[in-house]
């Protein structure tokens, strides 16, 4: 029988570093070819639309999909796992705080992967829900993050950012914008980050659009990148409005866009140098819901957390 976890089931099982070692895990096998990932699909309705995304991990003996349907009113998420040899479903996860933590450990892969030696400032630009795993994932994937400065428009959610992360509040988005590494996640449809502002060396982790007509770097950014890469990209190519725009332009060339699993395999060196600017843009992945899901189901089981249906 499969079993069912709540949200506040899933958050008593992992931890942020339960994440970190999944999606890293994650990245390794869809290297060797272990896993097999479909891009989101998504379908409008009035209000909203349903999207869906899958993936096959080999190695795990799981095939699994996440599904969510977003409208005025927020979004749900749910997490279906099967075993791939019995073909019997083995789980059915509510996802979001799923969601949120395996978003976050993409970023901390990608700060430990490719942020320069010695990193220890963190900018964060947005506030919301997906920044907070963030700043936690960043911090266990770099524990030498000293300072970590964050910037939204609204000041109550700054103030509730900063005291509920130990951020403090920056001015403008220059400010987060001058940190070793970056991580833009916010809603906005137009550049938050401009790559005036970067310092030499920085790493940007563009997190929070992912949708064709949102862009949350400038062109100047990725102008001035010296490595260029995403979670994946065929779904850049579909969904990813701060690549395909400067790709457009041509600014950027697809042939220049790597993704973060050659860094993670050993494929590719990644980062040349300390000054290096580096840009990863994450849209994501169902291979990593099916890592992380997989971890929670385990936990679960040992535990006895959770009900059968």
């Amino acid at each position: 029988m499969p079993l069912y976890l709540t949200e506040d089931e899933v958050a008593g099982l992992l931890s942020t570093a339960d994440a970190l070692e999944a999606v890293e895990g994650s990245f390794r096998r869809l290297a060797s070819g272990e896993v097999e990932n479909v891009p989101r699909q998504r379908t409008r309705f009035e209000g909203g639309f349903l999207a869906v995304m899958w993936a096959v991990d080999r190695e795990l003996g799981l095939a699994g999909l996440k599904s969510y349907a977003a409208g005025g009113e927020g979004a749900s998420f749910v997490v279906l796992l099967f075993d791939a040899e019995t073909t019997k479903p083995v789980a059915v996860i509510e996802a979001d705080k799923l969601g949120q933590l395996r978003t976050g450990a993409a970023s901390g892969v990608a700060a430990r992967h490719l942020a320069r030696e010695g990193a220890t400032s963190l900018g964060v630009i947005g506030c919301g829900w997906q920044a907070r795993s963030q700043v936690a994932s960043i911090r266990e994937a770099l524990p030498r993050i000293e300072r970590v400065v964050a910037y939204c428009r609204t000041e109550e959610s700054l103030r509730e950012f900063c005291r509920e992360t130990g951020a403090e509040a920056g001015e403008s988005h220059s400010d987060p914008a001058g940190q070793d590494v970056v991580v833009t996640v916010t809603t906005s449809r137009d550049p938050v980050l401009r790559g005036e502002w970067l310092q030499p060396g920085a790493l940007v982790c563009a997190v929070g659009a992912n949708d064709p007509r949102r862009r949350e770097l400038d062109n100047v950014v990725l102008e001035r990148a010296a490595f260029v890469c995403c979670d994946s990209v065929e779904n850049a190519r579909r969904e990813s409005g701060d690549l395909i725009e400067p790709v457009e332009a041509g600014v950027l060339d697809w042939l220049e866009v790597h993704e973060l699993q050659e860094v993670v395999a050993g494929e590719l060196p990644g980062r040349q140098a300390d000054d290096d600017i580096v840009v990863f843009k994450s849209n994501g992945l169902a291979a990593w819901d099916v890592a992380i899901g997989s971890v929670a189901l385990e936990r679960a089981r040992a535990q006895g957390v959770g009900r059968e249906l």
